[in-house]
């Protein structure tokens, strides 16, 4: 069943009917009607544009028009305007006249203000359900990324990786991974002998990388419950796709946690979504603004690595759209698998923007109507020039185009509106609480303390056999006066009981005293202090 409101449409293109999303259409000097055909969404997309040109306005009609095509959307706002998604538009509001004047234009009759389903994430958990992973999942090449480790250092970071899954040790958040590594160090050692050599100097860098990336927060990133896809791809009760909104504009101050998040999101959709082929609609669509922050300084491997989901996720029937400033900000590889289009103003005030503006002209299909050079140039707020996928993925020949209004508010919503949308999502049990199982960190550390217990006991062992040999020693000094004595030239044996001189006396006295009670007390207590100290 359509909705009320033609954000969705049937459209003919070629004599073909099918389905996509209203984008927006023309007037006097503009094109037709244009749509996103939903069979080719997958295929994956770019919105590019200079600062205040219209890019979020684009991102969220998509984003609308998807939903309501019962299409799940994942969508990261980085300047906290696309929260009012989740509420409808006001009639009274300043924008409804502009809004009326530019549906008549285009020719937009069945337009309506009208919410869309949303819910709303947060890695800190403060603007939306806490969104947590475990370090397991993330794995040793995105961390490595996430901690701009070199080589050596991802190398011990692949052998931590590799031993906690043969012992059978949970990483998952981390405490765990420090906790190993210092374990690591310890056993450097024997561990070389088979995986190669362990720096102290790596595992220290490694350390204090996850000390910096624990002092920006990630620590509410790392942990459980871990995130359910599936809880990304609901539907409400009217059908319409759920619009996942990731707050994102504290996580815009660490912009590696930012990319490495999305990239792993990406690249777990990738491993979980069984093939699909060439469906009649994507499964879910995925938004990924600011995308030049994935790529900026990124090592090959981890472009590669972007490359290969991008090419090979559209089988899972998953559709990337990458919303930056300038298309150069996309490396090339990745920039051809981008079939549908929406390209805002760019300015050209240099050098190079000059090139870029005239590098961006040449990707598009080239309408003979005119120049897609100087009409990248000159559009204004809320025009661009569109190329969409048409019959067979064929690109359609640029046209310009005014954008149509969205049907949700534009700008935010308050907190308390935010906190309402949350408490009816139904999801605040399943990851309000962060759950905390046997780690590795507590296996490591019993270990640690049971191999302390094992030293001092076999210290206090040592210590306690040392005394009784002390003991034994003092038991075995002979009585004083009990010995005989040869005397005189007859070589007649006399009694020693008399002592020659005061000094003997007292001499006899003392050997007397430590040979009764009290005397091997004292003894054992001298030498078993000793021996102690020993």
């Amino acid at each position: 069943m359509l909705p009320a409101f033609a954000v969705f449409a049937v459209f003919e293109r070629g004599a073909v009917v099918q389905e996509g999303v209203f984008i927006g259409g023309g007037g006097p000097e503009y094109a037709e009607k244009q749509y996103l055909a939903l069979k080719y969404a997958n295929r994956h997309g770019l919105v590019a544009g200079a600062t205040g040109t219209g890019k979020t306005v684009t991102l969220q009609i998509l984003a609308e028009g998807f939903s309501n095509a019962g299409v799940p959307v994942i969508l990261s706002d980085v300047k906290g305007d696309l929260s009012g998604m989740a509420r409808a538009g006001d009639a009274a509001g300043k924008l409804h006249a502009p809004f009326m004047a530019r549906n008549a234009t285009i020719g937009f009759e069945d337009f309506a203000y009208a919410a869309s389903p949303v819910t709303f994430w947060d890695i800190f958990g403060q603007q939306g359900h806490p969104l947590r992973t475990t370090v397991a999942e993330m794995g040793p090449l995105l961390l490595a990324r996430l901690l701009e480790l070199t080589e050596a250092q991802e190398g011990v970071l692949n052998i931590a990786f590799r031993l906690a899954d043969e012992q059978g040790w949970p990483l998952l958040d981390l405490k765990d991974l420090q906790s190993l590594l210092v374990w690591l160090g310890e056993n450097a050692g024997e561990i070389a002998l088979r995986y190669g050599n362990i720096s102290a100097a790596s595992i220290g860098a490694i350390q204090r990388r996850l000390l910096v990336l624990e002092n920006q927060g990630a620590t509410h990133f790392f942990g459980e419950p871990a995130l359910d896809l599936a809880d990304l791809m609901r539907c409400d009760a009217q059908g319409r796709g759920m619009v996942n909104i990731l707050a994102a504009d504290k996580l815009m101050a660490s912009p590696r946690l930012y990319a490495t998040f999305l990239l792993w999101l990406l690249s777990e959709l990738f491993e979980e979504l069984p093939e699909l082929g060439d469906p009649e609609k994507p499964k879910l669509v995925f938004f990924f603004d600011e995308a030049h922050l994935l790529f900026d300084d990124a090592p090959k491997a981890l472009l590669d690595k972007v490359e290969q989901v991008a090419r090979l996720i559209r089988s899972k029937g998953v559709g990337v759209y990458f919303v930056t400033q300038n298309p150069a900000d996309v490396p090339e590889d990745i920039l051809g698998q981008l079939g549908n289009r929406v390209q805002h103003a760019l300015r050209a005030f240099t050098a190079r923007d000059a090139k870029a503006l005239r590098q961006a002209a040449e990707t598009y299909r080239p309408n003979p109507a005119f120049d897609t050079q100087e009409a990248i140039l000159q559009v204004g707020v809320g025009e661009a020039v569109t190329s969409m996928l048409q019959k067979k993925g064929v690109p359609g020949i640029v046209q310009r185009t005014l954008i149509r209004p969205p049907s949700s508010q534009i700008g935010p919503i308050t907190p308390a509106q935010r906190a309402t949308v949350m408490a009816e999502s139904g999801l605040a049990d399943k990851y309000g609480r962060a759950i905390d199982r046997r780690l590795a960190h507590e296996i490591l550390t019993e270990r640690a303390q049971a191999a302390a217990y094992a030293a001092a006991a076999q210290a206090a062992a040592e210590q306690a056999q040392a005394e009784a040999q002390s003991a034994a020693k003092a038991q075995a000094v002979p009585r004083a006066g009990s010995g005989r004595r040869y005397t005189g030239s007859s070589g007649r044996r006399t009694s020693s009981s008399q002592p020659d001189s005061l000094g003997a006396a007292l001499g006899q006295a003392l050997l007397r005293e430590l040979g009764g009670t009290t005397g091997k007390r004292i003894v054992r207590g001298i030498l078993g202090g000793l021996f102690k100290g020993r």
